[in-house]
């Protein structure tokens, strides 16, 4: 009782109500610019939250992840462009109901969906985070090696489908973790007589580069100056009740598809959205509707992006695997603040879990009350000349990471990483292995050392619990590979490719972080934003278009 009561009495605090009214802005705004991923953002806040109070740094983080998910549907909607690569499945019945005339409609039913979803993934977090954290406080160094070694496969399994770069992504993020002090012997590892790079890499200035400056990079590298159609006649807002009921079962299946692919370690919000998309439409009654301006579609996609939220906080916070690059950024920063994420957390801090809790469902009614706010000047901000937001990023990434240690080494690194991540995005590497592989490298390495002390290599394979884990994580890894091999050539000539026949969207290409890039000269390269879908071209003369 005494941790609940000091959890919400933390609510209390102005720094942190500040901090959550900030962060649920920032986040709406975040979503609305196309480009600007959650990632990027909360990187980039967490560089100036590190010198606050854990609660109240996480007051702003926290809304700045969950806001993202509202706003990132206004840009999907009306100009067929996700917001975030979450929101991609919302771009498949938005904005077909924009050009109908629908777009005000669209959002609410969107808002509606989010809020929903939101609540459940965060009940969920309430409800189940705590007992799972109670199991793992039992697991010893075995289970916990096993443990990360699972989360990092499932990392890389997921990696946009390209099992083998993603394999050397993370093992590319291990390598950087062992650079600085041995844990055990105290000796210099990979540090070339730098002495700032015995404490490690700068996490935060890795992330930052990564996410940050090489999302600006590719930008102006694939910009192409060129105008984009904004649907600005919205029509009318509130669903009918037939609508309402339209939108209750994919709202239903939304969430549930959600919170279990939110739990997933590595399972972002378009995986679910996408997801939760198909699964609405096997069970609609008009499935034929789909992709052409339903309703049940955009509800079921939105609900399920916003609803992962929570399942992705569930292993973040309970178990310390990241659900997603998101939840990797906030576990560094925790980290940074002297938090060890985990079962630990649970056991000494149970107080912030509460404060945690309460400031994701603040977070998630008031980006509710911004979205039904018919904000037309948001609208106007999506014509804003992309040079300005460029500027603006990169002069906050360097002020950001310089302020954190007071260090221009840290901006050196920041540059480097910003550098290595324009590689990867343009080789096709994912980058979220590799920040994961830094992450938890050396949380890997010291439950991995103190088990061979403890009882030798036996100790990992004859643990029940670490060997059904390293089990699991093998087969991850083998089964895409023992799929291509006995998958039965389908595309070509003879068939459509294998996502029309079972019925399923095709996302857009190079959405995902770190995904493949486009092919030149592709319409939409030339503003820089992904490949949107089908029915994105509007006729000028159309009648929904802009007056």
């Amino acid at each position: 009782m005494n941790a609940l009561l000091d959890g919400l009495g933390a609510l209390l605090d102005p720094g942190v109500l500040g901090g959550l009214l900030l962060g649920t802005v920032l986040g709406m705004l975040v979503g609305t610019f196309p480009g600007i991923t959650v990632t990027m953002a909360v990187a980039l806040a967490s560089g100036f939250t590190l010198t606050l109070e854990p609660v109240q740094g996480l007051a702003v983080l926290l809304p700045i992840y969950v806001a993202a998910s509202f706003g990132d549907r206004v840009p999907a909607i009306l100009i067929n462009t996700p917001g975030t690569p979450a929101s991609i499945a919302s771009t498949l019945d938005g904005f077909p109901l924009a050009r109908q005339g629908k777009a005000g409609l669209a959002l609410t039913v969107s808002a509606i969906g989010s809020l929903v979803g939101g609540l459940a993934g965060i009940i969920l977090f309430m409800i189940a985070a705590d007992p799972l954290a109670s199991v793992a406080l039992q697991f010893g160094p075995a289970e916990m090696f096993a443990l990360v070694v699972f989360g990092l496969t499932m990392m890389v399994t997921v990696a946009a489908g390209q099992l083998v770069k993603g394999l050397f992504a993370g093992l590319a993020g291990l390598l950087l973790g062992v650079v600085g002090l041995d844990p055990i012997t105290g000796d210099p590892r990979l540090t070339f007589g730098v002495e700032t790079l015995t404490s490690g890499l700068p996490f935060i200035a890795v992330i930052i580069g990564l996410f940050g400056i090489a999302e600006v990079f590719e930008q102006m590298l694939t910009h192409r100056r060129g105008e984009r159609t904004v649907i600005t006649q919205m029509g009318r807002w509130t669903p009918t009740r037939q609508e309402r009921r339209q939108i209750r079962k994919p709202i239903a299946v939304g969430s549930g598809v959600g919170v279990v692919v939110g739990v997933l370690p590595a399972a972002g919000g378009d995986i679910a959205g996408l997801v939760a998309w198909t699964q609405a439409r096997r069970m609609s009654r008009t499935p034929g509707e789909f992709g052409k301006g339903s309703l049940e579609g955009l509800a079921a996609a939105d609900t399920a992006n916003n609803a992962q939220v929570g399942g992705a906080l569930i292993t973040s916070f309970a178990l310390g695997l990241p659900g997603d690059s998101v939840s990797a950024v906030l576990l560094g920063s925790m980290i940074i603040w002297g938090l060890t994420p985990g079962p630990a957390l649970f056991r000494d801090h149970p107080d912030l879990i509460t404060t945690v809790s309460a400031i994701l469902l603040l977070a998630t009614v008031l980006a509710f009350a911004i979205s039904l706010l018919r904000l037309r000047g948001v609208v106007r901000l999506l014509d804003l000349p992309r040079h300005y937001l460029w500027s603006t990023i990169l002069i906050c990434c360097a002020v950001g990471t310089y302020s954190i240690n007071n260090s221009a080494s840290d901006v050196l690194v920041m540059l480097v990483a910003g550098l290595v991540g324009l590689g990867m995005r343009r080789y096709g590497f994912p980058a979220g292995p590799m920040v994961l592989g830094l992450l938890l490298g050396p949380l890997a390495e010291a439950n991995l050392r103190r088990t061979l002390v403890i009882g030798g290599p036996g100790e990992i394979f004859t643990n029940p619990i670490a060997a059904a884990l390293l089990a699991i994580s093998v087969l991850a890894l083998a089964w895409p590979l023992f799929r291509r091999r006995t998958r039965p050539r389908v595309d070509g000539p003879g068939g459509p490719p294998s996502h029309e026949r079972e019925g399923g969207p095709r996302p857009p290409e190079g959405s995902r972080e770190g995904g493949p890039r486009q092919p030149e000269g592709s319409p939409h390269e030339r503003d820089g934003s992904p490949n949107p879908g089908e029915g994105s071209q509007q006729s000028p003369n159309s009648p929904e278009g802009p007056s």
